[in-house]
């Protein structure tokens, strides 16, 4: 029986608390009277509280990976399964047919040994006598042959079956391990946060707010200028961009709320072009592109292992979903953090 599946876009994270968490960012020291013996300073809490979230988003990710390779292991381990259903059918009518032989052979007394090992409530008996049934069959029953070819395919198919139930099991576990690790790190952020002074941190939401309606305007003004790209990255760079201004949720892939790769997933559906909802996967599909020669529509990857992605506009700048706290906007920060920018891809 499968496991299930926890899907991460129930995961309700865009709180008041990561509009906290943002506001960090560009906080000043001020902020928070930090006595000499136990307190952290503001920067090294506000160091603290990116690591987590970056880590967070990473998990998130991992996550997501997780469930696009076990939707793909499940459909091929279900395509399995019917073809062994098949098979065992196949087998069943040509023992039944078998059986028929077997009793005309019998009421003439004629009952061959091949068949009387093959109906034998012996399997030992029938196993070690497997050398004398092909002699056989090798002579005297096209029937036998089937049967025996029958029996051959459908244990290497209930083997394949085996191995791609342990492979889903193993993409299960992974999943709601990434995902249990995505939960902790921003409940670690928000213990962390929880140490600050109430008044700061409302100031800290108020800055973080600011922030958010200059980036918003800032996004609005570069959608309104990026027109004249065309064929499908036009298509997915202009989907993306009608989006400027939704939150961010873990696991979500629209049509109000995004993470990164589910942005990017349905801006290119929309083109005409199927993408996995996961970063990673999606770096392993299209074309390689050189960071040299990138063009408005291509894919940035960031991260080790790949974590993050966004829709390159031109002129050094992308549309992404950043993190949890944020909302879709347009960058020309093309350094997120501890992910460095390390490839693109063309669809």
């Amino acid at each position: 029986m499968l496991l299930k599946v926890v899907s991460l876009s129930a995961m309700s994270l865009a709180k008041p608390l990561f509009i906290a968490l943002a506001a960090l960012a560009v906080a000043g020291p001020a902020l928070i009277a930090t006595p000499a013996h136990a307190a952290p300073s503001l920067e090294e809490v506000q160091a603290k509280v990116r690591q987590l979230e970056e880590d967070a988003t990473t998990a998130a990710e991992g996550a997501q990976e997780a469930k696009v390779k076990l939707a793909i292991l499940t459909k091929t381990l279900n395509g399995i399964k019917a073809k062994a259903e098949v098979q065992g059918a196949s087998l069943s009518a040509l023992q039944k047919s078998l059986g028929t032989i077997a009793v005309e052979q019998y009421k003439s007394g004629t009952l061959s040994q091949g068949l009387e090992l093959l109906f034998s409530s012996d399997p030992t008996l029938y196993l070690s006598s497997a050398g004398a049934l092909d002699a056989i069959t090798r002579g005297k029953s096209a029937q036998l042959r089937k049967y025996q070819a029958a029996q051959q395919r459908l244990s290497a198919t209930t083997l394949t079956v085996n191995d791609k139930l342990a492979l889903v099991a193993a993409a299960q576990k992974k999943f709601a391990a990434q995902s249990a690790l995505a939960l902790s790190k921003l409940k670690e952020a928000e213990l962390l946060l929880s140490k600050l002074k109430k008044e700061d941190r409302e100031r800290l939401a108020k800055l973080a707010a600011a922030q958010e309606d200059a980036d918003q305007a800032s996004s609005l003004a570069a959608a309104a200028g990026a027109n004249g790209v065309s064929g499908r990255a036009g298509i997915a760079l202009k989907y993306a961009l009608k989006q400027i201004g939704d939150r961010y949720v873990f696991g979500a892939a629209g049509l109000v709320t995004w993470d990164c790769s589910g942005l990017t997933m349905r801006a290119y559906q929309a083109a005409g072009v199927s993408l996995p909802h996961s970063s990673s996967a999606q770096s392993r599909m299209g074309k390689k592109v050189s960071l040299k020669a990138l063009k408005p529509g291509d894919l940035l990857f960031f991260g080790r292992p790949i974590s993050h992605v966004g829709i390159y506009l031109g002129g050094g700048r992308m549309v992404h979903a950043p993190r949890s706290g944020s909302r879709v906007k347009v960058t020309t920060d093309l350094n997120m953090g501890r992910k460095a920018l390390v490839g693109a891809r063309r669809y």
